[in-house]
């Protein structure tokens, strides 16, 4: 009978009563704070302004040089190297080789 006591209430009351808690706990966790909000601004700020400044740069550059972006890059054949004839399994790395100017 004493244990019954102490069941009952706890089943009718402690046990809806976490629930809900929790459940309330789980609302106001998935809703974005006004803190939240402003960096997100923030960041969305910043990244427009550095995503500029590239635009910014890489018009610079274009003008001085046309080929600019072709320079700095090696094809795929010259940087991969077929070693089949000698047996070797290995394929060297893809560090682009230097070039001489």
């Amino acid at each position: 009978m004493g244990e019954e006591i102490f069941i009952v209430p706890v089943v009718l009351i402690g046990l809806p009563w976490l629930i809900f808690h929790y459940i309330t706990k789980w609302k106001t966790a998935k809703t974005i704070t006004t803190q939240d909000e402003d960096l997100l601004d923030e960041l969305y700020e910043l990244a427009r302004r550095l995503d500029d400044r590239m635009n910014t740069i890489e018009r610079i550059v274009q003008a001085d040089n046309p080929n600019w972006r072709s320079i700095g890059r090696d094809p795929v054949e010259s940087v991969l190297e077929d070693r089949t004839e000698r047996g070797e399994e290995f394929v060297r790395s893809n560090r682009p080789a230097r070039r001489t100017r």
